[in-house]
């Protein structure tokens, strides 16, 4: 038998994924040849982001409300989230017949806002992080009666996402690797002990590894320390699963089951959007492409098919233009450069014919002669280009200076 008894059983699993089979969609799993070539096995993608709400986290959220009494759900059910949890128990709810009301922090990106709003739940903005919007839906739980909806930390919860592990298993049968986004660790918790359970039952093994980002990685310390420790989050573009303290049950499964949990950096996760955007033709929000950017940074080592799970695809147009043109600077295909030139005529027409010549595109062009460090008679040309990679960004940086000019990168 598999070390950890906290998980569900292999047939609390498949009774769940009756109950979640009602609302859930069975998402598509797409091969990627890309990625493939990368890891050296076969990779596919499990397209949560394709799931009704846009995230796995219907599958959580819909168990545990359904598992709730005539008496409990006539209380009303309360949740705190900046996205996809509310997003979940918002259509549950509705699904189910049960008021909802969500806290969401001010500031919420309007599509996530306006999506959980749809789903006619009330929304109360409170705060400007998400642990504000909890402790304020704590207080209405205990002033009201309202059944909380924790968004990782619960058996009905965890026993919802690990309907996501049987599906792996009927749609990939002979996966050996599951690469998993990890933020407070009901995702992982429950599709590895599914993975676990299921493999034990056809008498082989497993691999199980999760991928958090390394501005907001408690795993690790927690790990580390033996026990669950709070750590001080930094800015993170994957705000899915930017959690500052593992689940208490989430952190015991996890220690017995997961194999190993690495980090990615934001350039990491910026360069996975792009690669999914481009290669795949999948609209993915940062949380949910870590598996991708774990694999193009090298940090995976895996030995037969291979499955990484997109958790999520709600993400912001704005940010998503931001993160797009972040990871082209990372890729190295798109680069800003300050050159120095004489002022007199013809010096930007020659900046143009050179960068012409070395088959780079011009975006953007900034001329002044208020730059620092500028001598008498020189001006400062500030100028964007679109390159199509490592070598063809020194070749243009080489072109520049074989003519006697001394570009500088810009790196913001």
């Amino acid at each position: 038998m598999i070390a950890n008894n906290l998980g569900p059983t292999l047939d609390a699993l498949k009774a769940a994924r009756e109950v979640v089979g009602r609302v859930a969609e069975i998402t598509p799993m797409e091969s990627s040849r890309y990625l493939a070539e990368l890891l050296g096995v076969p990779v596919h993608m499990k397209c949560e982001n394709l799931q009704r709400t846009g995230s796995y986290k219907i599958r959580g959220a819909y168990n545990r409300l359904a598992s709730l009494t005539a008496e409990e759900r006539a209380r009303g059910v309360v949740a705190a989230s900046a996205g996809n949890h509310a997003q979940g128990v918002a259509l549950a709810a509705r699904e189910l017949g049960i008021n909802a009301t969500i806290f969401m922090p001010v500031g919420v990106p309007l599509p996530k806002l306006q999506a959980t709003k749809n789903y006619g739940a009330q929304i109360v903005l409170r705060g400007h992080t998400v642990e504000e919007p909890l402790r304020a839906a704590a207080e209405y739980a205990e002033e009201t009666g309202a059944i909380f909806i924790p968004p990782f930390d619960h058996p009905d919860v965890i026993t919802g996402q690990g309907t996501l592990g049987l599906e792996i298993f009927e749609q990939v049968p002979d996966v050996e690797t599951i690469i998993v986004p990890i933020g407070g660790g009901g995702l992982i918790s429950g599709v590895a002990t599914a993975a676990r359970l299921r493999a034990e039952q056809e008498g082989r093994t497993v691999r199980i590894i999760g991928v958090q980002a390394a501005n907001a990685a408690a795993y690790p310390v927690s790990l580390a320390a033996g026990e669950v420790t709070s750590i001080i989050t930094t800015p993170t573009i994957a705000d899915g699963i930017a959690v500052a303290r593992p689940g208490n049950l989430n952190f015991a499964i996890i220690r017995e089951l997961v194999d190993e949990i690495i980090t990615v950096t934001e350039d990491d996760i910026a360069r996975a959007l792009v690669v999914l955007l481009e290669r795949a033709k999948l609209v993915v929000e940062p949380a949910g492409a870590v598996g991708v950017a774990a694999i193009l940074a090298g940090k995976i080592s895996a030995s037969g098919p291979t499955v990484l799970i997109l958790s999520g695809g709600n993400i912001d147009p704005r940010l998503m233009q931001i993160v797009v043109n972040h990871g082209l600077v990372a890729s190295d295909r798109y680069l800003t450069l300050s050159i120095p030139l004489p002022d007199r005529p013809g010096q930007l027409a020659r900046i143009s014919e050179l960068i012409a010549q070395a088959n780079a595109n011009v975006i953007e062009v900034l001329h002044t002669r208020h730059g620092n460090g500028l001598q008498i008679g020189q001006v400062e040309l500030k100028i964007s280009i679109e390159t199509r990679g490592s070598e063809h960004r020194e070749l243009v940086l080489e072109t520049l200076r074989d003519a006697a000019y001394t570009p500088r990168v810009v790196e913001d």
